[in-house]
């Protein structure tokens, strides 16, 4: 499979593979666990979460800019890896809930956030960076696009366990504690301690504390004090398994360290000459209008795309019947709505080795798509994920009637079948985009601005997560089938404004 690509891909995909773990530890459980440690609605926990993967990647144009201006690429990846493993440290320490402080524990919680952001923009840019350098010579430069596809499928093994073990964690929390998972609790023990349950839910509440608890509770107000308390403290540990893959990146990273490029060369190769840098001055112009244009037609894709941690979870806690879809360990069973986490990374570890051969086969006959018209076809691949959740949704009752009654019966829930197909095509989308969108720019990317251009995909991508809150919006006051309709029309207007740059995408990019 690497036959045909550089020695260091291998080594930078497994480098890799720890971010990717805590990156979807907290796609999959960040806003549940806000909502359950904080009593926080839909909407805030939202407006945390895209402020959070904002973060992320508008620092990673930072971080690009640090190594670009010190030519440190190596150092400035390892420092963020030690930053981001100290983030997980914080958010991993577990504090008592319902919080004595509220206000204050959330600010400490949000302080380990940004740490983490902080940390993964100093590596996530740059290590891309390095990876594109490695197919800039004749000998793999046809090969780009195939090796950052591997890149990518291989950094996403870490991101197939890392949702198992969040869930793994706070279940077994549960059981030591003889209490069983539901989807439904948090809120409903929250709605209880604050006064604002209303009298079906708190019927409700009393039904499901006899289901979970080993011994019926006779006091529901210490039943829900201390269902939360578990709760929230699984989730705590669940992130110190984050802290446990970052050092692991970190060793893979230090062993290997000697055999990534080093890009410090091509800055004195690419100023050299006088006439020939006015020329180039022209061509750096254009490359950069060209990939300006691209970032900022994949906001929308990624304002859509990004909703799996957001409105595609809350969907999953709150309408889909979690009971088909577990895994009985005997101790503890592997249940849960961040469990749909799991299935992004296992698509993409399943599909890249099809999607390549695709490829290949088509590059054999000379009509392989070029790599700005793969990303056009990406964006409408997403925008018919939301099509099939729009028609799934037809006829579900909206999220504040869902809430009056405290949560929906299994029997009234959707199959899990309906996300899991969601997923699948969202999948394919994004194999489309993602790794073809890196591979674009660091082939566009005049040679001096490799960095910071990285950190531009990563930052059009921090503009869409900073929209990511509408989604939460919409979900709580709008019907669900309308939701998924915007991002529907968002992917849709995508796929045509790229289309109508195709041209000129590609004459820029040879």
């Amino acid at each position: 499979m690497f036959k045909n690509h550089p020695k260091g891909l291998l080594s930078a995909a497994l480098a890799n593979m720890g971010e990717r773990f805590g990156f979807y530890t907290m796609m999959a459980i960040l806003v549940l666990f806000l909502q359950a440690k904080f009593g926080l609605s839909g909407t805030h926990a939202g407006i945390i979460y895209s402020v959070f993967y904002f973060s992320i990647y508008i620092l990673a144009f930072v971080g690009g800019l640090i190594a670009d201006r010190t030519r440190g690429y190596k150092g400035t990846i390892l420092v963020g890896l030690v930053i981001m493993a100290v983030g997980y440290v914080l958010v991993a320490l577990p504090t008592p809930t319902p919080s004595p402080n509220p206000t204050l524990f959330l600010v400490l919680t949000c302080l380990g956030l940004f740490t983490i952001a902080f940390g993964n923009g100093l590596f996530k840019g740059n290590l891309q960076a390095l990876v594109g350098q490695m197919y800039d010579n004749e000998t793999y430069a046809k090969m780009r696009d195939s090796g950052f596809s591997l890149f990518y499928m291989f950094i996403n093994v870490g991101a197939l366990f890392s949702p198992i073990a969040a869930v793994g964690m706070r279940n077994a929390w549960l059981a030591r504690h003889g209490l069983a998972y539901h989807s439904s609790l948090p809120e409903l023990c929250h709605a209880h301690l604050d006064g604002t349950i209303t009298p079906d839910a708190a019927r409700r509440l009393s039904e499901l504390a006899s289901q979970v608890s080993a011994t019926p509770p006779t006091d529901l107000s210490a039943f829900a004090a201390s269902y939360l308390d578990v709760f929230a403290q699984g989730f705590h540990y669940a992130f110190g398994i984050s802290v446990l893959a970052m050092l692991i990146s970190l060793g893979i990273y230090l062993a290997k360290k000697k055999s990534f490029p080093n890009p410090a060369p091509k800055k004195a190769k690419a100023a050299a000459g006088g006439a020939a840098v006015e020329m180039e001055s022209r061509e750096i112009r254009q490359r950069l209008y060209a990939l300006f244009a691209v970032f900022g037609i994949v906001i929308f894709f990624w304002f859509s795309f990004h909703q799996n941690g957001l409105t595609l979870t809350y969907f999953a806690k709150d309408f889909t019947d979690l009971s088909a879809i577990h895994i009985d360990l005997g101790l503890f069973t592997i249940q849960g709505a961040e469990i749909f986490q799991s299935i992004n990374p296992l698509f993409i570890v399943l599909l890249t080795p099809i999607i390549m051969g695709l490829f290949g086969w088509l590059r054999a006959r000379g009509r392989e798509p070029s790599t700005p018209r793969k990303i056009a076809l990406g964006m409408g691949i997403a925008a018919s994920a939301y099509l099939v959740m729009t028609l799934g949704s037809l006829g579900l009752p909206s999220k504040a009637e869902v809430d009056a009654v405290g949560g929906l019966a299994d029997t009234a829930r959707v199959t899990p079948f309906l996300l899991i197909g969601t997923y699948f095509i969202l999948t394919v989308a994004e194999l489309f985009i993602s790794p073809l969108g890196i591979s674009f720019v660091s082939k566009v990317a005049p040679p001096q601005y490799q960095g910071v251009m990285q950190g531009g995909w990563l930052g059009a991508t921090a503009v869409g997560n900073q929209l990511l809150f509408i989604g939460a919006i919409l979900y709580e006051s709008v019907p669900i089938w309308l939701t998924w309709t915007v991002f529907v029309v968002a992917c849709t207007l995508s796929m045509l404004t790229m289309l109508l740059m195709v041209r000129w995408l590609e004459r820029v990019a040879k």
